[in-house]
């Protein structure tokens, strides 16, 4: 058989023709197919692998009582249920019990208003405090910034302790400073004998303790502020009053809209400090809602109504929470 081999001429274009250059072969992946676009699957599912363990860590340490705690709100278990292992459902009843309770909605107005005072001076404080350090020299700053490492790292226990100590009627530091001054009434003055005195105690200890985090948070916003714009508002005449509220807020604005939703929901769940202080005392007149939840659930023993308590809290954060998230979202739209 014979086999004729053809002799392939390439042509010369003409004046005038474009040349047309042959495409590029597309890339082929195994088996002669067209290779797949964007990265591979591995790839793509690299950040949720990576997120799945402290996604199941959360949900067994958070998930799983919480689920407890809804369905413990929808049940009527009391000392009687516990002892003989009784489950008795009882629907929406805790939720109705409470929700037309007037200690609920007293103790829920007294949580909202301790929150706004407590968040009110935190934020003021920590501001101030904040600008304090940006206007120091190093070896002062280093100072401050020491004592508000210990004061924010000192345990909240210990740190409850110590100003039980330091208002206590008899040996307290305060009474003894105050009589040294010359309000010789205070020398025996019972601060937890009253409402307002208890809360006084309370609200100092948790604006002590909270302050270094919006203070630190403060000075590392400010230094990320160019110098430029302070000089050009002082070349304008601008006074430090007009410099916080013209340079300063509006380049931090995220940082105090964050800062003070963190600090809503840090006091609002404030529990340690009210407990240990007084136990809610005066005649439970400076209970919060976690604190009422506690002594409901674990003190007089009803688990249900105590869950129900617990719940609706969540639910008033959850609300919080949203409003935050959608504030958050249209500022990012408007970037």
């Amino acid at each position: 058989m014979a086999v004729h081999s053809e002799r392939v001429q390439t042509r010369s274009p003409e004046p005038g023709q474009a040349t047309t250059r042959p495409a590029d072969p597309e890339p082929s992946g195994p088996g002669g197919g067209r290779a797949a676009a964007g990265p591979s699957l591995l790839a793509r599912s690299a950040p949720y692998l990576l997120l799945l363990p402290a996604t199941l860590a959360t949900l067994a340490l958070l998930g799983w009582p919480l689920l407890k705690t809804v369905l413990l709100s929808f049940q009527n278990l009391n000392r009687r249920q516990l002892i003989l292992h009784l489950t008795e459902w009882n629907g929406f009843d805790n939720y109705k019990q409470l929700l037309t309770s007037a200690d609920f909605w007293h103790t829920t107005g007294r949580s909202i208003a301790f929150t706004l005072v407590n968040v009110v001076l935190i934020m003021a404080g920590g501001t101030l405090v904040g600008l304090l350090l940006n206007r120091l020299g190093r070896k002062m700053r280093l100072f401050l910034q020491a004592g508000l490492v210990l004061a924010w790292a000192m345990p909240i226990v210990a740190s409850t302790t110590v100003f039980t100590w330091l208002f206590d009627s008899q040996y307290g530091v305060v009474n003894w400073l105050l009589n040294e001054l010359g309000w010789h009434s205070m020398a025996t003055y019972d601060w937890y004998s009253g409402q307002l005195s208890t809360f006084f105690v309370i609200v100092l200890l948790i604006v002590w303790g909270s302050i270094p985090f919006v203070a630190f948070n403060m000075y590392a916003g400010l230094t990320t502020i160019p110098a430029e714009l302070y000089e050009a508002a002082r070349m304008d005449g601008a006074g430090p009053v007009k410099i916080f509220t013209s340079v300063v807020f509006p380049s931090l604005r995220p940082f105090f809209l964050s800062t003070t939703f963190l600090e809503v929901i840090w006091v609002f769940k404030c529990f340690t400090q009210v407990l240990a202080i007084n136990n809610g005392g005066p005649q439970r007149l400076t209970e919060t809602l976690p604190v009422y939840a506690y002594i409901e659930g674990s003190g007089n023993q009803h688990y249900g109504v105590g869950s129900a308590i617990a719940v609706l809290t969540i639910l008033m954060l959850a609300v919080l929470m949203a409003y935050y998230f959608r504030i958050i979202l249209k500022q990012e739209d408007e970037l």
